[in-house]
């Protein structure tokens, strides 16, 4: 979401200067990539770029394609073939073993569902969302992103029979939270829609505003996450200590989930080193809905949070035992503040990205999820 939220500003104060742009999309993949199908940049007239769909080996020609695009106002489907070993022959030396197809779609302000318009209705949203991109590999028609759909709205300028079949397929990829590729008829011929299936935001909340945090909050802010620092204590929770937070708040434990609130894609921190506080918040953490509970702490601190809590008549059932991630964070070593900060990110990544966290080279398959039409 963050790299939307990046080509949505770009786009805004390129619009206010008069500069044209275009939309890349990568919607198709085979074999190795560094990007998978739903990465996107912008690119401007005068050749800014905002957003990647590779490491920055494609960016070039990826540039003079988005001109041509925005030149003859058309969407365009552009193949890089890396699977021939003479990188010569392309002569942007991409060093993968895939074919990437990218769509570019030149921005047209006055088309009520552009792909930007669909994007800042995306980003507006803190829902679960698909967004269907059409494309051909053997037509030169490409109808490019054309669908928007959450909870039981679409925003679209297709005809009602095809918005009907879009909406089936996006129904599904919100149900199973994943993409898809579908094919599809458009003008009497096959297309193929690249249904992405797109989270809401993860809504972060960290309780304590120690020193600890604040390398916590450095590494959110980059990765784009809504970050909510709370605490007790007036002196620590301030806007001036946390700067890259998107809120500080000043709270008792029981004040906490009624400030900020609690769902599928909020995830909890408590690492305040106050132990009540910790406690009295996990108590009520363990019966709401939410996706991720870090508890700060030794393994014993836990299990003594756990058995006081079982005095109390609550005792948490196996599928919400599974919510408790204590000690927080993956096995890095981490000592310092900010090693510990990046092991609770990591942990948080692979929850987010339903991953094991393990060693890439132990992997046997590639290295991202497959999504092949």
């Amino acid at each position: 979401m963050k790299e939307i939220s990046a080509i949505l500003k770009s786009f805004e104060k390129a619009e206010k200067k008069g500069k044209k742009t275009a939309l890349a999309t990568v919607v198709h993949v085979e074999g190795s990539s560094y990007r998978r199908p739903g990465a996107r940049m912008l690119i401007t007239e005068d050749g800014e770029l905002t957003g990647a769909i590779s490491g920055g080996c494609l960016e070039g020609d990826a540039l003079r394609k988005a001109l041509s695009a925005i030149v003859q106002q058309q969407n365009k489907l552009v193949t890089y073939d890396t699977t021939d070993e003479d990188d010569a022959k392309l002569g942007i030396q991409l060093g993968c073993n895939g074919v990437v197809h990218i769509l570019f779609e030149p921005i047209v302000t006055d088309q009520i569902f552009n792909p930007i318009r669909l994007l800042q209705e995306l980003a507006n949203s803190n829902e679960d969302s698909v967004m269907v991109t059409l494309f051909s590999l053997d037509q030169l028609q490409q109808p490019g992103t054309s669908l928007l759909y959450r909870n039981g709205l679409s925003r679209t300028a297709l005809t009602a029979a095809l918005q009907s079949d879009l909406v089936v397929a996006a129904e599904a990829a919100l149900q199973n939270k994943s993409s898809d590729f579908r094919t599809f008829q458009y003008d009497d011929q096959a297309v193929t829609g690249f249904i992405e299936f797109i989270p809401a935001p993860l809504e972060l909340v960290i309780a304590g505003a120690g020193n600890d945090v604040q390398p916590l909050v450095d590494i959110t802010s980059v990765l784009g996450w809504h970050t909510t620092v709370v605490d007790g204590r007036a002196s620590h929770a301030t806007a001036q200590r946390f700067v890259k937070a998107d809120r500080v708040l000043v709270a008792k434990p029981d004040e906490v989930l009624k400030k900020t609130g609690t769902g599928e894609h909020t995830f909890f921190v408590l690492m305040t080193h106050n132990y009540n506080y910790d406690l009295a918040l996990l108590k009520q953490l363990i019966i709401q809905n939410c996706a991720y509970i870090g508890v700060l702490g030794p393994k014993k601190k836990l299990q003594r949070m756990l058995d006081e809590l079982s005095s109390d008549g609550v005792v948490p059932d196996e599928k919400q035992l599974a919510l408790i991630h204590g000690p927080v964070g993956l096995d890095i070593g981490a000592e310092t503040a900010e090693e510990i900060a990046v092991s609770i990110v990591a942990e948080i990544n692979t929850v987010l990205r339903r991953r094991s966290g393990t060693s890439l080279k132990d992997k046997e398959y590639g290295i991202h999820s497959s999504l092949s039409g």
